[in-house]
Protein backbone atom coordinates (compact mmCIF):
# COMPACT_ATOMS: atom_id res chain seq x y z
CA UNK A 1 0.00 0.00 0.00
CA UNK A 2 2.56 2.40 -1.06
CA UNK A 3 1.24 4.31 -4.17
CA UNK A 4 1.68 7.83 -4.61
CA UNK A 5 -1.54 9.03 -3.78
CA UNK A 6 -1.40 7.53 -0.30
CA UNK A 7 2.07 9.04 0.08
CA UNK A 8 0.79 12.38 -0.79
CA UNK A 9 -2.40 12.61 1.04
CA UNK A 10 -1.05 11.21 4.11
CA UNK A 11 0.21 13.79 5.86
CA UNK A 12 -3.03 15.91 5.50
CA UNK A 13 -4.31 13.10 6.68
CA UNK A 14 -2.17 12.74 9.93
CA UNK A 15 -2.49 16.08 10.93
CA UNK A 16 -6.92 16.74 10.62
CA UNK A 17 -5.99 12.90 13.14
CA UNK A 18 -3.87 14.63 15.46
CA UNK A 19 -5.77 17.90 16.29
CA UNK A 20 -9.05 15.79 16.21
CA UNK A 21 -7.26 13.39 18.82
CA UNK A 22 -6.52 16.77 21.34
CA UNK A 23 -9.82 17.93 20.56
CA UNK A 24 -11.71 14.77 21.53
CA UNK A 25 -8.82 14.37 24.74
CA UNK A 26 -9.51 17.49 25.87
CA UNK A 27 -13.28 17.40 25.88
CA UNK A 28 -13.35 13.94 27.56
CA UNK A 29 -14.18 14.93 30.89
CA UNK A 30 -17.32 16.73 30.07
CA UNK A 31 -18.81 15.23 26.89
CA UNK A 32 -18.28 11.75 25.10
CA UNK A 33 -14.52 11.17 24.26
CA UNK A 34 -11.53 11.51 26.03
CA UNK A 35 -7.74 10.35 26.72
CA UNK A 36 -8.52 6.91 25.40
CA UNK A 37 -10.58 7.61 22.18
CA UNK A 38 -8.05 10.53 21.63
CA UNK A 39 -4.72 8.53 22.22
CA UNK A 40 -6.20 6.12 19.50
CA UNK A 41 -7.57 8.38 16.85
CA UNK A 42 -3.26 9.69 17.17
CA UNK A 43 -1.95 6.32 17.66
CA UNK A 44 -3.59 5.61 14.06
CA UNK A 45 -2.42 8.07 12.79
CA UNK A 46 1.07 7.42 14.08
CA UNK A 47 0.36 4.08 11.98
CA UNK A 48 -0.63 5.70 8.98
CA UNK A 49 2.34 7.84 8.99
CA UNK A 50 4.23 4.34 9.45
CA UNK A 51 2.82 2.78 6.33
CA UNK A 52 3.43 5.67 4.24
CA UNK A 53 6.59 6.53 5.26
CA UNK A 54 8.55 3.67 6.76
CA UNK A 55 8.94 3.34 10.03
CA UNK A 56 12.69 4.76 10.75
CA UNK A 57 10.98 8.14 9.41
CA UNK A 58 8.49 7.87 12.26
CA UNK A 59 10.84 7.62 14.65
CA UNK A 60 12.81 10.62 14.05
CA UNK A 61 10.05 12.77 13.59
CA UNK A 62 8.70 11.47 17.01
CA UNK A 63 12.09 12.29 18.58
CA UNK A 64 10.79 10.40 21.59
CA UNK A 65 10.28 6.74 22.08
CA UNK A 66 6.15 5.71 22.01
CA UNK A 67 7.00 3.48 25.57
CA UNK A 68 8.19 6.78 26.90
CA UNK A 69 5.41 8.90 26.40
CA UNK A 70 3.35 5.55 27.67
CA UNK A 71 5.46 6.02 31.11
CA UNK A 72 5.24 9.50 31.30
CA UNK A 73 1.25 9.00 30.91
CA UNK A 74 1.21 6.39 33.61
CA UNK A 75 2.75 9.18 35.97
CA UNK A 76 0.72 12.01 35.40
CA UNK A 77 -2.35 9.67 35.61
CA UNK A 78 -1.51 8.43 38.70
CA UNK A 79 -0.02 11.81 39.91
CA UNK A 80 -3.60 13.10 39.29
CA UNK A 81 -5.06 10.49 42.00
CA UNK A 82 -1.84 11.61 44.66
CA UNK A 83 -2.68 15.13 44.61
CA UNK A 84 -6.30 14.44 46.41
CA UNK A 85 -4.10 13.01 49.03
CA UNK A 86 -2.87 16.75 50.00
CA UNK A 87 -6.14 17.92 50.41
CA UNK A 88 -7.11 15.20 52.88
CA UNK A 89 -9.50 13.64 50.45
CA UNK A 90 -9.91 10.27 48.75
CA UNK A 91 -7.72 8.98 45.78
CA UNK A 92 -8.93 10.00 43.21
CA UNK A 93 -10.96 12.83 44.26
CA UNK A 94 -11.47 15.55 41.41
CA UNK A 95 -9.69 18.91 42.14
CA UNK A 96 -10.44 22.29 40.71
CA UNK A 97 -8.61 25.48 39.90
CA UNK A 98 -9.86 28.31 37.67
CA UNK A 99 -6.78 30.13 36.17
CA UNK A 100 -7.44 33.97 35.80
CA UNK A 101 -6.25 35.52 32.35
CA UNK A 102 -7.55 38.80 31.99
CA UNK A 103 -10.98 38.65 31.06
CA UNK A 104 -11.29 34.96 30.60
CA UNK A 105 -10.40 31.82 32.41
CA UNK A 106 -9.19 28.46 32.23
CA UNK A 107 -10.38 25.81 34.53
CA UNK A 108 -8.03 23.28 35.41
CA UNK A 109 -8.84 20.14 36.83
CA UNK A 110 -7.48 16.52 38.01
CA UNK A 111 -9.82 14.81 35.95
CA UNK A 112 -8.55 17.06 32.64
CA UNK A 113 -4.86 15.63 33.59
CA UNK A 114 -5.72 12.25 34.13
CA UNK A 115 -7.43 12.20 30.51
CA UNK A 116 -3.89 13.71 29.45
CA UNK A 117 -2.49 10.75 31.15
CA UNK A 118 -4.50 8.06 29.66
CA UNK A 119 -4.15 10.19 26.43
CA UNK A 120 -0.57 9.58 26.17
CA UNK A 121 -0.39 5.82 28.02
CA UNK A 122 -2.91 4.64 24.55
CA UNK A 123 -0.74 7.06 22.27
CA UNK A 124 2.05 5.71 23.06
CA UNK A 125 1.58 2.15 23.83
CA UNK A 126 -0.11 1.60 20.91
CA UNK A 127 2.21 3.41 18.47
CA UNK A 128 4.80 1.26 19.26
CA UNK A 129 2.92 -1.76 19.02
CA UNK A 130 1.89 -0.36 15.34
CA UNK A 131 5.67 0.32 14.84
CA UNK A 132 7.03 -2.80 15.84
CA UNK A 133 4.39 -4.32 13.26
CA UNK A 134 5.28 -1.92 10.46
CA UNK A 135 9.04 -2.61 10.68
CA UNK A 136 8.05 -6.96 11.42
CA UNK A 137 6.02 -6.21 7.69
CA UNK A 138 9.18 -4.15 6.05
CA UNK A 139 11.48 -6.82 7.37
CA UNK A 140 9.27 -9.60 5.43
CA UNK A 141 8.94 -7.47 2.47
Amino acid sequence: MNTVIFRTTAPVVIAIMLVFSVFICLRGHNEPGGGFIGGLIAASAIAIYGMASGVDRVRRAMRVDPLALAGFGVLLAAGTGVLSLFTASPFMTGIWYELNLGESSVALSTPMFFDIGVYFVVFGSVSAIALALEAGREEDL
